[in-house]
């Protein structure tokens, strides 16, 4: 039985939920998002709960229960509060820098990196070796975030690179002379 799917989902106020045969639409203060999911769901809205049901007992509902449940409780949350991931530069002469709707990356390349910001996601550099990455979408935010973290991972010898600020970087010992 799967206990995620079981948990009904408060909808808070000021959010509208609209429910097509595929698609799953959310209205919130800060924004709209929309999901296909899968028809074979049943998806009940009352007394300001939302519940998510199953057909049958095999596999595929079973593994789509939960999924189906936690896709619509995070559209919820994005509208109303939103997601962030922070981004920590270590290393020496590693910066970002923000130019527009442009992200500049210098991690020791012979050229400084730019990544053009998607549409929905808002890139925040306080300090140069900080990047904050804002948004509604859940996956687009973790997907973005893990795009800038790959132009320089950290290394397991210095820790020097990008890496998400609660990522801790099992530190080894290097070669010693004699």
């Amino acid at each position: 039985m799967s206990r995620i799917g079981l948990k009904p989902i408060t909808i808070p106020s000021g959010v509208e939920i609209k429910i097509d045969d595929k698609f799953v639409e959310v209205k919130g203060p800060k924004g709209q998002l929309s999901q296909e999911i899968s028809p074979e769901m049943e998806i009940n809205i009352d007394n300001g709960e939302l519940t998510v049901a199953r057909p049958s007992d095999n596999k595929k509902h079973r593994s789509l229960h939960g999924l189906t449940r936690t896709l619509i409780s995070n559209m919820i949350i994005g509208v109303t509060e939103g997601y962030s991931k922070t981004l920590d530069i270590v290393g020496t002469g590693y910066r970002a820098a923000k130019q527009g709707k442009k992200l500049v990356l210098t991690v020791g390349f012979s050229h400084p990196v730019e990544m053009e910001d998607p549409e929905g996601i808002e890139v925040e550099v306080p300090a140069p070796n900080k990047i904050i990455v804002k948004g509604i979408d859940k996956q687009l935010v973790g997907n973005y975030s893990a795009k800038i973290r790959d132009w320089r991972r950290p290394e397991p010898y210095k820790g020097k690179g990008i890496k998400y600020s609660d990522e801790i970087i099992r530190r080894k010992v290097g070669k010693t002379g004699k």
